[in-house]
């Protein structure tokens, strides 16, 4: 027997599980089919740039699994720079808010529209448990129709459309025509709702790591040690037929024998795999089901941090067409000031069409947007470029998650993280807090291994699932919400009470203009 339990794919959530179970005294071994850990996390580290993310990068409050896996191994958290304003921009308009604030249109309906659409999800959100949607008592009403669907029945203006396709885009990186509400719904309600999710301070954008986030998982590597973790080694078969034994083969030919099995991969790479005997049913349908989110990762470096400057955080929000590929910008200059930068992301199905170009013309076209939407034309001459397209990377098959389409979550949802035989399943998309996120694949990680210890009879079944204490360095803060985003009515409650008022305002001048009813009144 070669281990007790093999481990595969060295992203957060399999070295959380490797690590888990290591530190239980159980002989572990971990595959990995790249020549690297870190999964869909990736720091470049170039003089030109210092280091970047151009993989998962952010923490913030209540992301506590990566917060304590963070101090656990030293490395450092930076909060992103929100200090001056940020813009939203479109169809040349442009309005700064602060970073507290929500964006906020000329148009008082939009606003109108805008306030109720963010405030009817969080409400739909409650009734959704974050463990099992599918319990949900609307879940398959929601689940059957999209996210694109919700925005048409319930959207009054054009423009409260535009925004929630891009809000969609930059929160799971894909088309609301393709992602099933219910599942839209769960994944803004398990992050926190939508402030907690879409904000950059006190949000899951409020903070970076010094010197990259992927040295979380190149330090749990280098704990376990290289007898542990085997890298340049994709699984391509995993033989549960004896009782005794799991085998599991790699494309080059070794076999590793173990007792139990981890999957710490998304479900659209297990097809990769042969399984013996076959996986049950609904489970081999599960895994063509969950497709990956398009994105393409982009920096522009530049000389000096000019748009602080002019009073401007770096924070942008711009919509528009293709010529304006990126919706969301954050400044990502380095804590120290240095490497002045601008980072956003190319998503959906802009990311499907934009990857056509070369890298220049990328680069040409993103420059152009940022000094359009901002009018400041410093932007249009950045000294250096990076982008990383993650649709290209065969053993991630996209970013940042798994998107479910309208359906499954009822159909498949109860078996994302049923274990087969002596098969578990962890990876981010199984999280039930912060999934899609680093810190919901550290939780997913920590508790398939936990499942394999109550097998193994190590630990009882009440301690699969644990509460991770909150963080006493990064604390939540409470949103603080505006007279007018409390009490701003729907535009149908609008259009109702302007109706009502109407109707009552023409029967009083009908009826103080009438003798007749004059005359009766005073009878």
């Amino acid at each position: 027997m070669d281990s007790d339990v093999v481990v595969i794919g060295a992203g957060l959530s399999g070295l959380s599980a490797a690590k888990w179970l290591s530190e239980s005294n159980v002989k572990v071994i971990l595959l990995e089919a790249r020549d690297r850990v870190g999964g869909r996390t990736l720091t470049k580290r170039d003089p030109k740039v210092n280091y970047v993310d151009i993989g998962g990068a952010y923490v913030g409050p209540t992301q506590n699994h990566l917060l304590r896996m963070a101090k656990e191994f030293g490395v450092e958290t930076y909060k992103v720079n929100e200090v001056e304003d940020l813009l939203h921009y479109k169809n040349g308009r442009r309005k700064r808010f602060r970073a507290t604030e929500m964006p906020v249109f000329r148009n008082p309906f939009v606003n109108m529209d805008l306030n109720n659409i963010f405030y009817l999800m969080d409400k739909m959100g409650e009734e959704i448990p974050e463990d099992g949607p599918w319990l949900a008592p609307h879940a398959e009403e929601w689940d059957t129709m999209t996210f694109g669907d919700f925005l048409k029945q319930n959207c009054w203006t054009q423009a409260t459309i535009d925004f929630f396709k891009n809000f969609i885009n930059i929160i799971i990186t894909s088309e609301p025509y393709e992602a099933s509400l219910l599942s839209f719904l769960w994944y803004i309600k398990q992050c926190g709702g939508t402030r907690r999710t879409f904000s950059t301070t006190n949000g899951g954008q409020e903070r970076k790591f010094k010197g990259g986030s992927q040295q979380i998982s190149e330090k749990m590597a280098a704990k376990l040690g290289s007898d542990i973790v085997i890298m340049n080694s994709p699984v391509v078969s995993i033989n549960q037929e004896s009782k005794d034994v799991v085998v599991v083969k790699t494309l080059n030919g070794k076999d590793y024998k173990t007792k139990y099995v981890i999957l710490a991969i998304p479900p659209i790479l297990q097809m990769k795999i042969h399984f013996t005997p076959d996986l049950p049913a609904l489970r081999n349908q599960l895994n063509q089901r969950q497709p990956i989110g398009s994105v393409m990762k982009t920096i522009l470096y530049y000389n000096s941090t000019f748009w602080r400057d002019h009073g401007l955080c770096g924070s942008l929000l711009v919509e528009g067409g293709e010529e304006h590929p990126m919706f969301l910008t954050l400044d990502d200059t380095k804590p120290d000031g240095t490497h002045p930068a601008i980072i956003g992301f190319i998503l959906a199905d802009k990311c499907r069409k934009l990857h056509l170009l070369s890298p220049e013309e990328r680069r040409n076209l993103l420059a152009k947007s940022l000094a359009q939407a901002t009018g400041l034309k410093e932007f249009l001459k950045p000294i250096h470029y990076e982008e990383k397209n993650w649709m290209e990377e065969q053993y991630s098959g996209g970013c940042y998650t798994a998107m479910c389409p309208p359906g499954f979550l009822t159909r498949y949802g109860r078996i994302l993280r049923t274990p087969i035989d002596r098969l578990h399943f962890a990876g981010t998309e199984t999280a039930t807090l912060w999934s899609g996120y680093m810190d919901g694949a550290i939780q997913a990680g920590e508790r398939a291994a936990r499942e394999v210890l109550h097998n193994m009879g190590l630990i009882t079944a009440d301690r699969i699932w644990q509460t991770e204490p909150q963080s006493q360095d990064v604390v939540p803060q409470p949103f603080h919400v505006t007279f007018s985003e409390r009490y701003t009515p729907s535009i149908p409650r609008f259009l109702k009470f302007v109706s009502f008022s109407t109707v009552i305002g023409a029967a009083t001048v009908l009826f103080l203009r009438c003798p007749r009813l004059m005359k009766n009144l005073k009878v």
